[in-house]
């Protein structure tokens, strides 16, 4: 359906009847205006205001998304699109839908997603909150821009034009709000060509509150955000709190360490454990989630991780947990001794946990790296199917008979299910 014509302005709709129509001959205007071979299309979600009949009377195409939520929306709108590029923006008439040019003319030299950018245009006097102003949009914009490594000033701008093709090729999958963050966040992490131009940003003209909610919507968006970077959810955290459980527990094993007047002990000792066990695991989180996601194609594959699981077998991961298992039990035989030395009697706790401490520790992260090979060798599991080529003909033979294009080069067979299975051919 795409391609049919150069330029679809894409407007989603919830009960706009004030202001859709407004908008719908804004944007004709501009289209012809400028001689460009376009459409408006309203992705009507289900309005019971009449939106639907003011948009068509307006000029625009009208489709009706049954799905709730701005994500399906907007998606339902995409799909409908005839256009080769997709400029969209809300129906709210909070933005000028004739002054598209900008982005028109980034999307003809080659760029494959647009944003506006509300704070280099202009906010008018009202049509911002000062919470999402001067808190919501830089944090969550920041947080982007840090997490993705991203160049984009205002993440959440709603008007942003996009190449059809190149946006339907990212796969996106939010219902809500969201939507626009996956938006910026796949077309980052693809390494799509993304512009930014200003553009400015007018109170809305309905009577009626907004549907964004700010707490709410703010929280999805940063959740997605979070969700989508495994580095600043699991691997950051973790590895500082690993750094840290371990440098406080070396100072504080062989005997108390005393800061002036502060003391610090065992008590400090299990805090430490406590900080390596939970920064370790939160690192076996980080490649759990990116092997996934990777093989899921949600994310897409980091080098390093690439390289670290190519040197990673699930026998090293065993060895090391079997040796971190070993010191722990030498460590509880040792304290075992101690206690029956004492002939099973009181201990003194600030000795006999110096020992007890580290070793449970290295129990708990040999089980930890034991059963975190174990998980991402499954995870790392690809399955093969082998189809005939066209006119092949396979032949049973007999028992103990090689079929020569049965057997792989390197002795491989398939197991049940298309798995793998390293075999020992002589």
């Amino acid at each position: 359906m795409g391609d049919d014509v150069e330029l679809t302005v894409l407007m989603p709709c919830l009960n706009e009847a004030e202001t859709v129509a407004a908008c719908v001959r804004k944007a004709a205007s501009f289209l012809a205006g400028h001689g460009i071979d376009g459409e408006v299309l309203v992705a009507d979600n289900g309005s019971t205001d009449d939106s639907q009949r003011l948009a068509a009377g307006a000029g625009a195409r009208v489709v009706a998304v049954a799905e709730p939520g701005y994500g399906n929306a907007l998606m339902g709108g995409i799909l409908a699109a005839r256009g080769r590029y997709v400029i969209m923006g809300d129906a709210d008439d909070s933005y000028d839908f004739a002054a598209l040019m900008p982005f028109v003319e980034q999307l003809r030299a080659g760029a494959e997603l647009v944003m506006g950018n509300r704070f280099r245009g202009g906010i008018a006097p009202g049509a911002m909150p000062p919470l999402h102003r001067y808190l919501g949009n830089p944090v969550l914009s920041f947080t982007g821009r840090l997490f993705f490594r991203s160049r984009i000033g205002d993440f959440h701008c709603g008007l942003r034009g996009f190449r059809r093709s190149s946006l339907l090729a990212l796969g996106l999958q939010a219902s809500g709000m969201e939507f626009a963050s996956e938006m910026v966040v796949k077309a980052t992490l693809a390494g799509q060509r993304i512009a930014e131009v200003p553009t400015t940003l007018s109170p809305d003209g309905r009577s009626r509150p907004p549907h964004l909610r700010s707490w709410r919507d703010g929280w999805r968006h940063l959740r997605f955000l979070l969700m989508f970077s495994p580095r600043w959810l699991f691997l950051y955290p973790g590895l500082a709190l690993l750094a840290l459980g371990l440098a406080i527990g070396i100072a504080v094993s062989p005997a108390p360490l005393r800061l002036g007047t502060v003391t610090f002990d065992v008590d400090t000792l299990a805090v430490a454990a406590a900080m390596i066990v939970i920064g370790f695991q939160s690192v076996l989180f980080a490649l759990f989630t990116q092997v996934y996601a990777s093989a899921e194609g949600f994310l897409p594959a980091v080098d390093r991780v690439r390289r670290l699981l190519r040197s990673w077998s699930l026998e090293r991961g065993l060895l090391i947990g079997i040796l971190l298992a070993l010191a722990g039990i030498a460590g509880l035989i040792m304290s075992f001794v101690e206690w029956h030395g004492a002939k099973f009697g009181d201990l003194n706790y600030r000795t006999a946990l110096r020992v007890v401490v580290p070793s449970v520790t290295a129990l708990i992260l040999s089980c930890q790296m034991i059963l975190g090979t174990f998980f991402l060798s499954i995870l790392g599991i690809r399955r093969t199917h082998h189809a005939a080529a066209p006119g092949q003909q396979i032949a049973e033979v007999a028992a103990g008979q090689d079929v020569a294009d049965g057997r792989a080069a390197d002795g491989n067979r398939a197991a049940p299910g298309g798995v793998p299975v390293d075999l020992d051919v002589p």
